[in-house]
């Protein structure tokens, strides 16, 4: 990625806590949505009803149960703790395994086209911070030399700055809490080799969700960049970067999750980054669909998925950047 190119009320007969924790969860997993709902209408400890008087709060971990105050909430930890643990895990799986509505990185601005997976199809513009993808940049190249025109950002048509504009520019982003322009800086550190700064850096953008942030930090726990190697951490960071679209984490994961012998959950993820345009979680199908651990359905619709992602990012000014650059 360039840096400057030119630059997220039903009563119970008798109180909840009779049941055990393993019954209650596999009981409620039988129930109708209707039961399961009018069970929370009372206090999971003492079986009180929710009324004007008395508010009840959900359990701050899943959405089983709901208790009328902290002390049965902590008087019931015992025997909700197992389904507590079983439904967080569920719950974890259901975000994690969505498909993400589109890619990390999003549209370029200017044609609203997907960009591309390929970061060196991309630039940053040192006066908006926008990433604008090639096929545009070239574009207003080209017309600006055919018209002879001064050199414009093609996204907020402001001059072109020169290297001290653009650090400048760059810094007002991220004292404004750009995400994108925060992780940015954060490549900029690690590119100076002061890991420690590029930590910083993309911990705070990955506070403000910015996925390609989160994947930088799964990479750093990994190799013990700026921070002591922790493979839990990086797990999470993994995580919450495929959750929030970014296609290479999502396959790492897979990879992980193969090495762990979780086949299945492997296969999820490489279904879900194919989809997202990845060609190396595709190879992966297609040798997974040969050893028979991929039906020829999922292989099917993964490979229609991925080559509409494909053909959804790309434009004849992206071929003609291509060919030019």
């Amino acid at each position: 990625m360039g840096v400057c190119s030119g630059f997220a009320i039903f009563i119970l007969p008798q109180p909840v806590k009779d049941f055990d924790a393993v019954i209650l969860f596999g009981a409620m997993a039988e129930m109708s949505e209707e039961k399961v709902d009018g069970m929370k209408m009372c206090c999971a400890s003492c079986g009180i009803a929710e009324v004007d008087a008395i508010k009840l709060k959900e359990c701050t971990s899943c959405d089983l149960v709901r208790y009328c105050s902290d002390k049965c909430q902590k008087n019931y930890i015992s025997q909700h703790e197992e389904a507590c643990k079983k439904r967080m895990a569920e719950l974890h799986d259901e975000l994690l395994f969505k498909q993400p509505e589109s890619r990390h990185d999003g549209d370029c601005p200017i044609c609203m086209i997907p960009l591309q997976l390929d970061p060196k199809k991309s630039t940053m513009k040192g006066c908006c911070s926008k990433l604008i993808c090639n096929g545009c940049d070239h574009a207003n190249n080209i017309r600006e030399w055919e018209e002879r025109r001064d050199p414009l950002c093609p996204f907020c048509r402001q001059p072109v700055p020169t290297e001290k504009e653009c650090n400048k520019n760059r810094m007002k982003r991220v004292e404004a809490n750009d995400p994108v322009a925060i992780t940015n800086e954060g490549f900029n550190e690690y590119e100076k080799g002061d890991y420690i700064k590029a930590v910083e850096y993309f911990t705070k953008a990955a506070e403000l969700g910015d996925a390609a942030a989160h994947y930088q930090l799964s990479n750093f726990y990994y190799d013990g960049y700026g921070v002591k190697k922790d493979r839990g951490k990086r797990m999470h960071h993994l995580e919450e970067a495929a959750i929030g679209g970014h296609p290479i984490a999502r396959y790492n994961l897979g990879i992980q999750e193969w090495k762990n012998g979780h086949t299945e959950r492997a296969v999820k993820h490489w279904i879900i980054a194919a989809s997202q345009g990845d060609n190396d979680s595709l190879k992966y199908l297609i040798d997974d669909f040969k050893r028979g651990f991929v039906g020829k359905e999922d292989l099917d619709t993964a490979l229609r998925a991925h080559h509409s992602a494909v053909d959804a990012a790309k434009s004849p000014q992206r071929e003609a950047a291509e060919k030019y650059y």
